[in-house]
């Protein structure tokens, strides 16, 4: 059984930082895709990262590009999201997503996801 499991998240003050971690089982990850993505109350799903199977080549939405680093540690079968000068509009349900192959930013082209962990950024 394939799992996707997010934690990291929590309450943090506007410009403050925080560290996601999604670990994976049931399947070699490694070659997969992987990415992040985030869900606001009353808005759609939206892409925020992705991160090569290598972890050698990495995308980001224009909204956290400066701000947030996504990163894997295949060993482990476990990708990361470090979040630094958080604003309250990063607020949202943060989700990590795996396909076989492929870099995209649509929802729909992912095949795993884990089952979301919270981040609330206060002003």
């Amino acid at each position: 059984q394939v799992q996707l499991v997010e934690s990291g998240g929590g309450l943090v003050q506007a410009g403050g930082s925080l560290r996601l971690s999604c670990a994976a089982s049931g399947r070699t990850f490694s070659s997969d895709i992987m990415g992040w993505f985030r869900q606001a109350p009353g808005k759609e799903r939206e892409f925020v990262a992705t991160i090569s199977g290598s972890g050698v080549s990495t995308y980001y939405a224009d909204s956290v590009k400066g701000r947030f680093t996504i990163s894997r540690d295949n060993a482990k079968n476990t990708v990361f999201l470090q979040m630094n000068s958080l604003k309250p509009e990063d607020t949202a349900v943060y989700y990590c997503a795996a396909r076989a192959r492929g870099r995209s930013i649509t929802t729909n082209d992912y095949t795993y996801w884990g089952q979301g962990t919270q981040v609330t950024v206060s002003s």
